[in-house]
């Protein structure tokens, strides 16, 4: 006997195309599941890397800020918590670790060229001051990291209550 071809499908096999008729939708697939909310302890994992992003800024100098951006979009919408701390690092580090390294620069190319005439050299105490708001932000930080990761509602100063008041509306 010849065989025909294609082959025909025996019963077990689906047919070789889309059986669907012409003209009608193909079946919709059951909606997708709700995000689920963050447990407790992810809660508190996630929100201290969020503050620990700042430690990538000593590596790469600016992938702080990102990292605490990703985990804010990734988590925004499972954990209220995590989404504040993450938003509160973000800000954080945009204001003293990059706001904070260029007026450090600034500083430090103001005073390096005024210490030919001497004015200079009164101002190395403010430039080196200056300088040390990217450290601050270091130590701010893990501190931050430390206090979320025993669920404590961190708050960074003047910062917290910002984004508290425009993040709850």
């Amino acid at each position: 006997m010849a065989e025909s071809y294609p082959p025909e499908p025996t019963p077990e096999e689906p047919p070789p195309f889309d059986a669907t008729p012409v003209g009608t939708a193909p079946p919709v697939p059951p909606a997708t599941a709700q995000l689920q909310p963050l447990s407790e302890s992810d809660e508190r994992m996630w929100a201290m890397l969020a503050h620990l992003s700042v430690l990538l800024n000593l590596f790469t100098a600016i992938l702080g800020p990102v990292a605490a951006l990703v985990i804010y979009l990734a988590f925004k919408d499972r954990s209220r918590y995590v989404a504040y701390q993450s938003l509160q690092s973000l800000i954080m580090q945009l204001i003293l670790w990059v706001g904070g390294g260029l007026l450090a620069a600034v500083a430090w190319a103001i005073t390096i060229p005024l210490m030919v005439v001497l004015v200079g050299f009164c101002l190395v105490p403010i430039a080196a001051a200056i300088s040390l708001a990217p450290i601050a932000a270091l130590v701010y930080g893990v501190y931050a990291a430390v206090q979320t990761n025993e669920h404590k509602d961190f708050q960074y100063w003047k910062i917290g209550e910002w984004v508290r008041s425009t993040y709850t509306g």
